[in-house]
């Protein structure tokens, strides 16, 4: 499974990633909508991150995710709010049940192009729709196919100083599958452990997106460049979508 071996590594490994901007990016959204927030589900936490900038913004944070290794790390720095930490639960997406509605689902980093059965990725915005309470937003983007497509054949180096990654990916045109094989190196005491995972991700049309989010009950559903409150080009690597619940 993607993420195991991994998931020790990868907070050092994705420090370039803006957290901040994506959660500024998500309120702005939530703003120009007038929607109000108390509950969020974090989707495909990973090691938490998100999770715990939500919980120290102050809203009630569920969080899901189906490696067992990132929950782990994840459970870990929750620490770090312990007057409103994060409650982390393991599920895949298709198969989401909440103890509670909430009134705000997030998936970000392209965590739904993880789910490569266009099939499972139908029952996962199912899922979410009857998560939701009225009024409540799907908020989730992708890595486009133009994205996915020019990174066939590209070699990819991550470096710091306890861990050694290199990331090979593979296209595949007829399956729209993104291959991405991932050789790590951690160091442990004098010695450096090698382990291999392959990671792989569906390229999701945004027009057929549209069609389930409708089809799941969404009643207005729009799309915005990459942290843009602006429609995607025709050349656009990341894509947000903001479905809302009525």
């Amino acid at each position: 499974m993607a993420y195991e071996s991994l998931a020790f590594a990868y907070d050092g490994m994705t420090q370039d990633i803006d957290y901040p901007a994506v959660l500024d990016f998500f309120e702005s959204v939530l703003s120009s909508h007038g929607r109000a927030v108390d509950s969020v589900l974090d989707l495909a936490c990973g090691t938490g991150s998100m999770s715990l900038l939500l919980a120290k913004k102050g809203y009630r944070v569920l969080a899901a995710d189906i490696s067992e290794e990132m929950l782990t790390v994840a459970q870990q720095k929750s620490a770090q709010v312990p007057d409103n930490p994060p409650f982390f639960i393991c599920q895949p997406m298709q198969r989401l049940r909440l103890p509670y509605g909430v009134d705000a689902v997030c998936c970000f980093l392209d965590s739904l192009n993880y789910v490569t059965d266009p099939k499972d990725c139908r029952s996962a915005i199912e899922r979410v729709y009857k998560a939701l309470n009225p009024g409540g937003v799907f908020f989730f983007d992708i890595n486009t196919p133009y994205k996915l497509r020019g990174l066939n054949g590209q070699v990819f180096l991550d470096e710091n100083p306890d861990s050694y990654c290199v990331w090979r990916v593979e296209f595949e045109e007829e399956t729209r599958l993104c291959y991405y094989g991932i050789d790590l190196f951690r160091k442990q005491k004098a010695l450096w452990e090698r382990s291999f995972e392959q990671h792989c991700e569906y390229a999701y049309e945004p027009e057929e997106l549209l069609c389930w989010l409708r089809e799941a009950g969404f009643s207005h559903v729009e799309l915005y460049g990459d942290l843009r409150m602006e429609s995607p080009t025709a050349e656009e690597q990341r894509i947000y979508f903001a479905a809302f619940k009525e």
